[in-house]
């Protein structure tokens, strides 16, 4: 195959892109017609992809099982940190006491955001466990369903990451002793993991990117033969 392909799934979602191009460009009265063994030309594409779909099967659910544990885990964290006030409230009103100040707002925001996201990416996980995993699934429905969830669960942690060092920043109170510059570099090092993760994920997620964009395969790939 001329292309470099990541995963059983992708694969599958190019055969299924290759075949709705040759239906798309035949004459329509073909796509009913039946070979000597009684067999249309779905049926001959479902019967000699079959092992394929189990492959793309188990990948997306194994895919989608280990991230969805990892995206129940962020939205329990991220749930609790949005309930959890820096500095405490006070005790006249009960009102946040850094309410107003641009780190405390930053970090309202950025824990909400990151705790909607994390189930919304858990929520496509578990979409993707529970799909029919049918050959016409693999065109779009579930490449978009998993870059969705890798996309949430992407932001989601950047998010995560903000909210911490906008807490945290109250616990440092750095800023008024002229050491912002120390302050910014340790902040930067909470960066390593998501760097981590994104050199990681790039490979699948540029092929994600590329197969879901790509209506129309290119005319120098050549696919399959097809035993008819």
């Amino acid at each position: 195959m001329p292309w470099e392909i990541h995963g059983s799934a992708m694969q599958m979602q190019w055969e299924v892109k290759w075949f709705q191009y040759v239906k798309e460009n035949m004459p329509p009265y073909l796509n009913s017609q039946r070979n000597k063994a009684g067999h249309t030309p779905e049926e001959i594409f479902a019967e000699h992809h079959k092992d394929l779909v189990k492959q793309g099967n188990k990948w997306l659910k194994d895919t989608s099982s280990s991230y969805s544990i990892v995206a129940a885990l962020t939205a329990g964290v991220t749930y609790s940190t949005s309930y959890t006030v820096p500095g405490g409230n006070d005790q006249d009103d009960g009102k946040p006491i850094f309410q107003g100040q641009p780190a405390f707002t930053l970090f309202a925001i950025s824990a909400l955001i990151s705790f909607c996201l994390s189930v919304s990416s858990l929520a496509a996980f578990l979409a993707i466990y529970s799909s029919r995993m049918q050959p016409r699934d693999f065109q779009r429905s579930l490449p978009l369903k998993l870059l969705f969830g890798l996309t949430s669960f992407f932001i989601c942690v950047i998010t995560m990451l903000v909210s911490f060092c906008a807490a945290h920043s109250f616990e440092l109170g750095s800023y008024n002793n002229g050491s912002e510059h120390k302050v910014i570099a340790w902040y930067g090092i909470t960066l390593l993991p998501l760097c981590f993760y994104s050199a990681a994920q790039v490979p699948l997620y540029w092929d994600l990117l590329r197969a879901s964009l790509t209506t129309v395969p290119k005319p120098n790939q050549v696919g399959e033969d097809v035993p008819i």
